[in-house]
């Protein structure tokens, strides 16, 4: 066992010492998620070794989103511990008091952005928009930011850009503008709406699940698109003639939050504990796309180095792209959502 290997086997057992407690032993929690392969990778990466280290059991059930915690929350009928939500959303329920606030004494933030840690959420793991070009159409010389996308001179072709994700197509366009990463947010909303209204006349698709962009591009509908890295890298390993990087890509996160009147808080604290900690973390890439939200994740040997490279929160990937501002979206959402919405389908 190498060294790096070792340590992260310690750090292991010391984070069970030090959550595990006689009066857990036999609890049940149930988290909630988004169900699928991501939920799936979830279960193998967070949830079963929680759940072995801790002596629990775990149950699961799936989310459709801020909705679902809403009306639980409510009706004084919550049956969730902890779930799953968009970073904007729990910018969104914590203003509206839906969560318990979380014990920062049992869980550790250190190595997660600020950015998402809040009084009563946490970041749990990332998504990235990135720029997906074919190369059988541009070979290597396809557009390699916003702005080449958005120059239909330079770069002639069918596009296809997300009409589902208001705060991702308009953070996009933002930098199609040329402003610079660190000065995206907050997104002067009127700015990016005129952005997008200079390439709306060019694009041939606006998709509406990820499923769908994937598909654009893999049977050659489009040549370039907007599109999340999972199914890019879904794209590339089957062998379909694209290119794509995290340079200009847009960072998304997904959170966690303890619903307000949880039954088992204090279970679920430990829980929550575990699974934003760098050793649990490390094992998420090794089942899906989405990146650690835990930067320490990749201190701890367990991620093989040939595959740091391609995770979107990776070290030196993270320096390349911009993360969605939750607490932005919170208070703007709805009249950006309703603005954008209204330019794409004129």
């Amino acid at each position: 066992m190498n060294m790096t290997r070792n340590v992260s086997v310690v750090a292991v057992a010391a984070l069970m010492a030090s959550l595990a407690a006689p009066a857990m032993a036999g609890d049940t929690i149930t988290v909630a998620s988004w169900g699928g392969t991501y939920q799936e990778a979830e279960t193998k990466a967070f949830f079963k070794p929680t759940a072995d280290a801790l002596g629990i059991t775990i149950k699961e059930d799936t989310t459709n989103g801020l909705d679902d915690v809403r009306l639980q929350v409510s009706g004084n009928a919550v049956k969730w511990d902890i779930t799953e939500l968009g970073a904007d959303e729990c910018a969104r329920g914590s203003k509206e008091g839906l969560f318990e606030k979380l014990d920062y004494g049992i869980i550790d933030k250190s190595g997660i952005n600020p950015k998402l840690v809040h009084d009563d959420w946490v970041g749990i793991s990332y998504t990235s928009v990135v720029l997906i070009y074919r190369t059988d159409v541009f070979g290597d010389k396809g557009p390699k930011t916003w702005a080449d996308f958005w120059n239909v001179e330079k770069f002639p072709g069918r596009r296809a850009l997300s009409g589902s994700q208001a705060t991702e197509t308009l953070s996009v366009a933002a930098l199609a503008e040329g402003i610079p990463i660190d000065k995206v947010y907050p997104v002067d909303i009127d700015g990016a709406l005129k952005s997008v209204d200079k390439i709306r006349g060019h694009v041939d698709a606006w998709w509406t699940s990820g499923a769908q962009a994937m598909q654009l591009v893999k049977d050659g509908e489009v040549d370039m698109a907007s599109i999340w890295n999972g199914r890019a890298g879904t794209l590339k390993k089957s062998g379909a003639p694209v290119s794509f990087s995290f340079d200009q890509g847009v960072l998304t996160a997904d959170c966690m939050v303890i619903p307000k009147g949880a039954k088992n808080k204090e279970a679920a604290m430990k829980a929550l504990a575990m699974f934003v900690s760098p050793q649990l973390q490390a094992n998420l890439p090794l089942y899906v796309d989405n990146g650690p939200v835990n930067e320490k994740a990749f201190q701890t040997g367990k991620i093989p180095q040939e595959r740091i490279k391609d995770i979107n929160s990776a070290p030196e990937n993270v320096k390349k792209q911009v993360l969605q501002d939750a607490e932005f979206w919170r208070d703007t959402l709805v009249e950006a959502t309703e603005k954008f919405n209204n330019l794409v389908q004129q």
